[in-house]
Parts: structure tokens; C-alpha cells; sequence
């Protein structure tokens, strides 16, 4: 009777919460490693480069007019600019790489 239940307790441990604690990992170190200069889309979809880098904030730069906004890293979506809209395709750092 207790054999199933640690079994399915097992698979949602490695179909489920592994793979999400992996992602929030990569996500953290992702965003521990930006730099000035590194080009970065928010999870509003806003793109810019970054300008200066502080302790829980940066400071990005948009477009040709040069807007500064400061947003919390935390609202870091990818670094590289989305190539697609649902946000499944290719950065532009990952094309680099290749």
C-alpha cells in the first residue's frame, strides 16, 4: 500500500520540482552574472542594454533616444533579445556561441 505512494511521490519529484529548481538556479546565476554592456529583454518584453549594474537593481538603456530605466534584476527575463514572440526561439547570445 505504501510502495505506490512513495513511488508517485518519486516521479513528481523528478518530472516536477527537480527540473523547476534547476531552471530558478540557472535563472539566478544568469542574473549574477550580468555586466554593462550585455543586451537583456524584461519580462515586460522591454529591451535595452545594460548601463550600470548595482546590487539589486540595473539600469538599462532603450532604443535610439536613450531612455534609462532601473528595473530589480529579479525582472530579468533572458539575456540576448527574444527571437521569437512566445519567447521559445534563439537569443541572440546562443547564436554566437554557435
Amino acid at each position: 500500500m505504501i510502495l505506490p505512494f512513495v513511488l508517485l511521490i518519486a516521479v513528481f519529484y523528478f518530472l516536477l520540482i527537480r527540473p523547476e529548481n534547476k531552471k530558478k538556479k540557472a535563472a539566478a546565476k544568469m542574473r549574477s552574472e550580468l555586466a554593462v554592456g550585455d543586451e537583456i529583454t524584461t519580462i515586460g518584453g522591454i529591451v535595452g542594454t545594460i548601463c550600470a549594474v548595482k546590487e539589486d537593481t540595473i539600469v538599462i538603456e532603450t532604443g535610439a533616444d536613450r531612455v534609462r530605466m532601473e528595473f530589480t534584476k529579479w525582472a530579468i527575463s533572458t539575456k540576448g533579445t527574444q527571437a521569437t514572440e512566445n519567447g521559445a526561439g534563439e537569443t541572440k547570445d546562443s547564436k554566437d556561441k554557435k
